[in-house]
């Protein structure tokens, strides 16, 4: 069985946009900073070696639409499946595929394992789809980036959990605009 894992760039306060997200749709003001370890050799590296071990992606359709789809080529060259409210026939571009799941995050996280194979499930968001799947005890590994900065408001990963959750750390990484740190979901 595929290893479950969420993964999120966020603000030491826990957000994962800055505030004015309604405004301003994708990370709201301020927030391009929560991805500026991506800017750096070393965040690349960690960037690499996480989609290398990764078989299968689940977004949320306003991430999808909010990326348009991640460009010509589908940028994650695996399937990735979409939970939506809103069905829609598949998108293939270039060797990604991506599936719209209508049955909620059990169903994409299900067939996202399958799709795996032995390989991993990689949960990148946005807040709504990793609360979900974090809710309903889908995911062993929680891996988050942690950028230096407080944004006081914005998303919140974490106001609408609705559960505890005992955390098992892993290991922590430094680089470059952020701290990367990775934990067990103690069940």
């Amino acid at each position: 069985m595929a290893l479950i894992e969420a993964d999120i760039s966020m603000s030491v306060d826990g957000y994962i946009t800055g505030p004015g997200v309604d405004e301003r749709p994708g990370l709201g003001d301020d927030g391009e900073i929560l991805h500026a370890w991506l800017g750096h050799e070393e965040g690349q590296k960690l960037l690499a070696a996480t989609f290398a071990a990764t078989g299968a992606v689940i977004t949320s359709r306003k991430v999808y639409d909010d990326t348009g789809g991640w460009g010509e080529d589908g940028f994650f060259h695996k399937p990735v499946f979409v939970v939506t409210h809103r069905a829609h026939e598949p998108v293939v571009k270039g060797d990604t595929t991506f599936t719209f799941v209508t049955g909620g995050i059990e169903e994409a996280v299900a067939r996202a394992a399958e799709a795996a194979g032995d390989k991993r499930v990689h949960i990148m968001g946005g807040a709504g789809v990793i609360q979900q799947a974090l809710g309903a005890g889908l995911v062993d590994e929680l891996r988050l980036h942690v950028a230096p900065i407080v944004l006081t408001s914005g998303t919140s990963l974490f106001d609408q959990l609705g559960t505890a959750l005992k955390l098992d750390p892993l290991t922590t990484v430094t680089t470059p605009d952020a701290t990367h740190l990775t934990y067990r979901i103690v069940r």
